[in-house]
């Protein structure tokens, strides 16, 4: 039996349909309330930046690699369990903004302009303000 090499793999992924098998367990309802709610306990650098990887992921331009690092890191980020839980005072949401941050610089390259103005226009809509103080990771 022939055995398939990661980049094979990776290579017949559908990301599309890899969502739509996974919505059982995350969704995109449950990642933007979690967002919202616990956005005072997150910040909004961190609420930013996951805005940042939601919008890359949907880019049709983005590679396949950068949205399987996406989708962990904003399916960690919804997981109710968590390394370090997120009820936890002031150090809650240490892993989950680790994960986050990691998977910027992961894919750095793939945010275009594009993504960072849909981030910031639904960081405004929510919060009335803007994310053109906050700078994405070099």
């Amino acid at each position: 039996m022939k055995q398939t090499s990661y980049m094979d793999k990776l290579k017949q992924l559908n990301p599309a349909k890899a969502v739509r098998i996974g919505r059982k367990h995350f969704s995109e309802k449950a990642y933007f309330q979690k967002l919202r709610h616990q956005s005072g306990r997150i910040g909004t650098k961190i609420v930013y930046y996951s805005l940042v990887l939601y919008y890359a992921f949907q880019h049709p331009d983005t590679p396949k690699k950068a949205k399987l690092t996406i989708a962990g890191a904003l399916g960690y980020l919804i997981l109710p369990t968590d390394v370090v839980p997120d009820f936890i005072p002031v150090i809650g949401f240490t892993d989950d903004s680790a994960v986050i941050i990691y998977a910027v610089y992961q894919i750095l390259s793939q945010i275009d302009d594009s993504v960072k103005e849909k981030a910031n226009a639904h960081l405004e809509r929510w919060f009335g303000e803007s994310a053109d103080e906050i700078e994405l990771p070099e």
